[in-house]
């Protein structure tokens, strides 16, 4: 009503109201009611702001890649973007002019110029795996510029979303890759066989060291077993000599005792004859007859035989002998009987 207005801002918008080219009032969220014919009011975004962006660049050997990514960023200095660009709105509230996208491309621009000059340098295998170093050439890039401190604007951070060839190119190096990828599982495949034969190589290594070793311990076993044998003969030969030894001091004691058993026999049979011989030595001139009167055996046959005796050394003396049956049979009953008892 008669061209005074009210408006109302939130928190995250910085306000300044101009009056007649003059600074009334400022500040961040503001509400007041203002003159429209002598009045401008700016409102400048304070919150943070991503910005994606994408580009196309050439790399050393004339490839193109494409790079996708976002910038993070806030207004810092709201009357210092003010005075670069216009921020003014009507009395609805709503943007007069849209340079906010002013602000974003040159946003963008600057972050390319910083990109374009290292992609240039280095090869498309290298750029599509240099997002990180990217990364940080944009906020080197954004940080030391000019034109972005002229605008009063932070910057929060920058990331790289995607790398990526051209199609054609894209499948090329998958080709490549995908070769690559083949040749080291062969080689993978080459090393697991390798390793495999080295193993089964090592293990009939170590079979025939076990051999060699189960070779040479049933050696020493037959060597050892042998020097027993050896020691066994030999202790069966000292105990052989040590029975013959044994035996002939035997038949040596034996010898000595029937040498001895002799001698002693010879003595006593010496002994014995010399006491028959003297004993029967005064007996020796004696004549038989007296001998026999001597012995004065009372038996009448005893002496019926001496008579026979004497006549049969008389017998050319004797011219006629009469001898009785009844002497004859009386003498040889007498026998009989003898023998019968």
């Amino acid at each position: 009503m008669f061209g005074i207005q009210h408006i109302k801002f939130d928190s995250m918008t910085y306000v300044i109201h101009f009056k007649n080219g003059d600074i009334k009032k400022e500040g961040r969220g503001l509400s007041f009611f203002y003159f429209a014919p002598n009045s401008s009011i700016v409102a400048i975004p304070m919150g943070s702001n991503d910005l994606p962006f994408i580009f196309s660049e050439t790399t050393n050997d004339y490839q193109s890649v494409n790079i996708q990514g976002q910038i993070s960023y806030k207004i810092s200095k709201p009357k210092v973007l003010a005075d670069v660009l216009d921020f003014t709105v009507n009395d609805y509230g709503q943007y007069k002019k849209n340079d906010i996208e002013k602000l974003n491309q040159r946003i963008i621009n600057e972050a390319q110029t910083a990109t374009s000059s290292y992609i240039h340098s280095i090869k498309l295998k290298d750029a599509i795996r240099s997002a990180k170093a990217i990364e940080e050439r944009i906020m080197e890039g954004l940080k030391s510029s000019p034109a972005i401190g002229m605008m009063g604007i932070e910057i929060l951070g920058a990331n790289i979303l995607g790398i990526s060839a051209t199609p054609e190119m894209a499948r090329a190096l998958e080709t490549d890759t995908r070769e690559k990828l083949q040749q080291e599982a062969d080689q993978a495949i080459y090393e697991r066989r390798n390793f495999a034969v080295e193993q089964e190589r090592r293990i009939k290594e170590t079979e025939l060291n076990t051999e060699i070793a189960v070779e040479e311990k049933q050696k020493q076993i037959a060597e050892k077993r042998m020097e027993s044998e050896v020691q066994r003969a030999d202790n069966e030969r000292k105990l052989r000599e040590m029975q013959l030894t044994a035996d002939i001091a035997v038949e040596n004691q034996r010898k000595e005792l029937i040498l001895q058993k002799t001698a002693n026999e010879r003595k006593e049979a010496e002994t014995q004859g010399f006491v028959i011989e003297t004993t029967l030595k005064p007996y020796k001139d004696i004549d038989w007859k007296t001998l026999t009167a001597l012995n004065n055996n009372p038996d009448p046959k005893f002496n019926i035989s001496l008579a026979f005796r004497q006549l049969a050394e008389n017998a050319d003396k004797i011219g006629n002998l009469n001898i009785s049956p009844d002497l004859l049979d009386s003498l040889l009953n007498s026998k009989e009987s003898e023998r019968q008892d």
